[in-house]
């Protein structure tokens, strides 16, 4: 049998020998999110805010075939200069290890690096979800299997507001998946608060969410919890001033033939133009913001 040793930052390995919280933080969003050196600032102030919260940060990534939870600065800044980096889901995260090679990872391959090495909390952007069309292209992020598999509470901005909200919550309703919105009653569509859509469940404090998170393991159910935690309002972008936005992005993804994992990346460099670079404005904040939450999360859950 194959065997593979997970490499820990001395930052991470510190805090896992003391119970400090530890919030894993994805890498795609260095890689395939945000040029550079935006997406190295980002990365940077990412971790600062989950430190100013009292928590351990631990960007999860594999470099040269080895998991990394938790990265040096060193490491953090020579993967936002990497360019060829694969974009590892649950399908490719064993084979970019065995080819020895340096990969990203998405919400599904963090959520599965994070519980293997014993984090209970992950904060990201947004998750993927059901593209638009996918009654025809079957198009439907791992993502969402990975929340009713993997026992880790995600804290994100909703979905991502190029998706179709709609089948996206009902596909996470059918995987049994709980979806709470932080504070409001309104499922939030990444850089808008509201997509006009009601969230399942509502709870207004970290501790709430860390309850429902043990009741899970308690009640020996598999998989974990999606935390729609909204964008601050002073830097959301409306709803309806995107919505021509994202059609003509993906408009002309449609017309290049752009599919698969490419379809994403694309079309959020696309609305970056569109919107004189708002999205990305709009992006970072909200990454902070759900960094924030993530860490009062991951201090309930270590207090115990």
């Amino acid at each position: 049998m194959a065997q593979f040793d997970i490499s820990y930052s001395p930052e991470v390995a510190d805090a896992q020998a003391n119970g400090r919280p530890i919030v894993a933080l994805e890498s795609t969003i260095i890689t395939h999110g945000m040029p550079y050196p935006q997406n190295l600032e980002t990365a940077r102030r990412v971790e600062a805010e989950v430190r100013d919260a009292s928590a351990t940060p631990a960007t999860i990534a594999v470099l040269d075939g080895k998991l990394h939870v938790g990265l040096t600065d060193v490491e953090l800044e020579a993967l936002a200069k990497s360019r060829d980096v694969a974009k590892m889901s649950r399908a490719d995260l064993a084979v970019v290890m065995a080819q020895g090679r340096t990969g990203a990872t998405t919400v599904a391959a963090t959520m599965i690096a994070a519980h293997l090495a014993g984090i209970s909390v992950f904060a990201t952007g947004g998750i993927g979800g059901v593209h638009k069309g996918a009654e025809l292209s079957f198009d439907i992020s791992a993502d969402l299997r990975e929340l009713a598999h993997t026992p880790v509470s995600v804290v994100a901005a909703g979905a991502k507001a190029i998706l179709d909200l709609p089948k996206t919550l009902e596909v996470l309703e059918t995987l049994g998946v709980p979806v709470i919105a932080y504070g409001q009653d309104d499922f939030p569509a990444f850089w808008s608060r509201s997509s006009g859509l009601g969230a399942p469940l509502r709870m207004e404090t970290a501790q709430e969410i860390a309850n429902a998170h043990r009741m899970r393991a308690a009640l020996d159910l598999p998989g974990g919890q999606l935390v729609a935690n909204p964008i601050p309002a002073a830097a959301e972008i409306a709803a309806e001033d995107l919505a021509p936005i994202i059609a003509q992005a993906q408009a002309e993804a449609d017309a290049q033939g752009i599919l698969g994992k490419d379809v994403t990346p694309f079309l959020l460099g696309r609305i970056f133009d569109l919107t004189d670079g708002k999205s990305l404005e709009a992006n970072i904040a909200l990454v902070l913001n759900n960094a924030r939450l993530a860490a009062g999360i991951a201090q309930e859950l270590s207090s115990r």
